[in-house]
This record gives C-alpha cells, sequence and structure tokens, in this order.
C-alpha cells in the first residue's frame, strides 16, 4: 500500500511486549464455506501503552482481541501475554489468566444490577478471594471521579458513570493488559469523551496497559498508536494519530480492498 499516513508495524522490540501474536490465523467453519477471519497475523502491543486497533467491517479486528484475550483459541499461531504463551493453555489455565492477568472493558458494561458501584469494582477480587488493596482501589475512584457514587447502583448511574465504573473494576486486579473493546460505543458523545480521556490517563497516571478495539477515528485518536487490519491482516500502523491521520489510513485501506477486488 503505498501511503504516507501508515507505516509497516515493528514486530520485534528490545522489551517484552505486553502482548503479542506470531503467525496468528483463525479459520471459522471448514471446506467450502470456511472464512478465514486472520491470516498469519505479526503484532506486538507495547506495555504501558494505549493501543488502538481500526480496520474495516469483517476486517478481525474483533476475532484479534478475543485471542489476545484468550477468549478464544487461534487455527494456528502464537499469542503471548507479556512472556506467557497463552495459546496452549488449558481451559483452567485460561480462565486463572483471564481473572487475575486480563481485564476487560465491553460497550454494554456488564456490571450486576443489584450491586452498588464499589460492589462492581471489587468484584473480580470478591471471585478471586483476593484482598482489595485499599490504596489503589482510593486511587482508581479518585482517578475516575466515582467516590460519590459509590453507593449507588447501576440504574442510578449515568451511561458515562456506569463505563468508568467497568474501567474500574478492569482494573482493580492490576492486570497485565485491560481489552477495551468499542468502549463508548452506546454512550453519548460527552460521556464517550469522558470515558475516553479516563482510559488515557490510566494509561499515563496509573501506568497500566490498555488495547482498543474501535470503529470510531476520534475515539482512535486517543491511542498511542493505532494499529490497522484489512482482511485479516496487518496493514499498518499510525503513531501518535490524529482524526484526520486515522481517516486517511482508513480511506487507503478501503481503496486498497476495492482495488484488490477489481483485480
Amino acid at each position: 500500500m503505498d501511503t504516507t499516513t501508515l507505516a509497516a508495524p515493528n514486530a520485534a522490540t528490545t522489551t517484552t511486549p505486553a502482548s503479542s501474536a506470531r503467525g496468528l490465523t483463525k479459520v471459522y467453519g471448514s471446506g467450502g464455506s470456511a472464512v478465514r477471519a486472520l491470516d498469519g497475523v505479526d503484532v506486538d502491543f507495547a506495555a504501558g501503552a494505549f493501543t488502538a486497533i481500526m480496520g474495516p467491517s469483517g476486517s478481525g479486528k474483533s476475532t484479534l482481541m478475543h485471542l489476545l484475550a484468550g477468549l478464544d483459541q487461534a487455527t494456528t499461531g502464537l499469542v503471548r501475554l507479556g512472556g506467557t504463551d497463552i495459546t496452549h493453555l488449558d481451559d483452567r489455565g485460561l480462565t486463572r489468566l483471564r481473572r487475575e492477568r486480563v481485564g476487560f472493558v465491553f460497550q454494554s458494561f456488564n456490571l450486576l444490577p443489584m450491586f452498588t458501584a464499589e460492589q462492581n469494582i471489587l468484584l473480580p477480587l470478591e471471585l478471586s478471594g483476593a484482598a482489595p488493596d485499599r490504596e489503589w482501589f482510593d486511587s482508581l475512584v479518585a482517578t475516575l471521579g466515582l467516590g460519590h457514587r459509590l453507593t449507588h447502583r447501576p440504574a442510578e448511574l449515568s451511561g458515562g458513570q456506569q463505563q468508568r465504573v467497568a474501567i474500574a473494576r478492569a482494573l482493580i486486579a492490576k492486570p497485565d493488559v485491560v481489552f477495551a473493546d468499542e468502549p463508548t460505543g452506546n454512550l453519548d458523545s460527552r460521556s464517550g469523551i469522558e470515558v475516553l480521556s479516563f482510559l488515557r490517563r490510566s494509561v499515563r497516571e496509573l501506568g497500566r496497559t490498555v488495547i482498543m478495539v474501535t470503529h470510531d477515528p476520534a475515539a482512535a485518536a486517543y491511542a498511542d498508536r493505532v494499529v490497522l487490519l484489512a482482511d485479516g491482516r496487518i496493514a499498518g500502523e499510525i503513531v501518535d494519530p490524529t482524526p484526520d491521520a486515522v481517516l486517511a489510513g482508513l480511506d487507503a485501506l478501503r481503496s486498497f480492498e476495492d482495488l484488490e477486488g477489481e483485480g
């Protein structure tokens, strides 16, 4: 692809990435109905960084996130979380990894309606039997502006406040990586900006690692880096993205796909 916006992603780093994939392939179905969602993906995600994954519909971005997070199994290839090969973990090992080393933020919040905000935040620790680090809890609450909402249940919170509770819940166990799947998809623009700002602050002020799937160029511009996918393959990256640069990159991907289709 000939564009000054996109650069080939660097698959070799001098320090251990927070998450990485090598030769990652995912095929759904078999025979003539088989769909190759990912096709030999090599990519690294740096620790202590905010990375967005983008691409046209059907490009494989959600599939990539699910494999990186241990929510689905690869057809072939390797996935690492830090120095751990998660590709060959059994169900018990994957469950433990997701509980202790991975945080999730979803479009639909996924808060338990009968629990208060504080109870929802602490739920991962309750499930694992771990004692809460109150200093870390207080830091999250202060950073996310939830101090006056801890006794409220989800129905008493705005969408933006619910998503901030979900972010605190994802961070409470100090996971290696937080995966955010369209975290602003159900929010109005103002609440979306709040949530993206808090995700960025969690990286810059709290030292976390965030990998986010989004279709929104404005949301991607909050990240340190955007990884672009097309037809299940890594198509390039944008470092220090702006909305205009992301739009240009996506337009270049669509033009490239159109040319391939004509060929």
